[in-house]
């Protein structure tokens, strides 16, 4: 009695285990890739052009970027303008309209001077990861570009630059410390 009672728990559990195991779930949310493969995202259908051009982009937007100025070459200053540093919210690359007097300032400081370019640093706070803060930075020094822009500055002499978290003002653990490593800081570019 008892060997078959052990029987048929046995075929009862191996039937149990094939029927989780070999149930497939269906994936939600697909989109097709090229050679049947499926990755998880929207209904917008993979690029297999192969590269990428963001200069021939029919969406992209902003204002292309110079290819002419490299900041490494060029006399740097950074007192110049140091203070018209302009500070971020948390997990934020939007200027705020109580820092909007900075980016006038440098804008103006830009439409005097003529031939100075400038360099844009885009720097965040230690919370997050590398990659994820390379890409924020990239983007605060970016809106603060266009900023730039909008307030009359010739966009074809600003040029940015990300740090990420790699380059903290204050390294404190504070959420003051915090507000003072996520900012934009304006660097003076002029040939050597």
């Amino acid at each position: 009695m008892k060997s078959k009672s052990l029987s048929y728990l046995l075929v009862f559990a191996m039937a149990l285990t094939i029927s989780a195991v070999g149930c497939r779930k269906k994936p939600v949310n697909t989109t097709r890739l090229p050679g049947d493969r499926v990755g998880v995202g929207g209904d917008k259908p993979a690029d297999t052009s192969g590269t990428y051009d963001p200069n021939t982009d029919p969406n992209r937007v902003g204002t292309p970027l110079p290819t002419d100025i490299d900041p490494d070459k060029m006399e740097q200053n950074r007192a110049e303008l140091a203070a018209n540093t302009v500070h971020f919210d948390y997990d934020s690359a939007a200027v705020k309209s109580s820092e909007r007097v900075h980016v006038e300032a440098v804008a103006s400081f830009m439409k005097s001077t003529g031939g100075v370019a400038l360099l844009v640093e885009g720097h965040c706070d230690e919370r997050g990861t590398e990659e994820y803060n390379r890409a924020l930075g990239e983007r605060r020094a970016l809106s603060l570009r266009e900023a730039l822009i909008a307030a009359g500055a010739d966009g074809m002499k600003i040029v940015t630059r990300t740090y990420g978290k790699d380059r903290k003002v204050d390294f404190g653990t504070s959420e003051a410390a915090h507000a003072k490593n996520r900012r934009g800081e304006f660097v003076v570019l002029r040939p050597k």
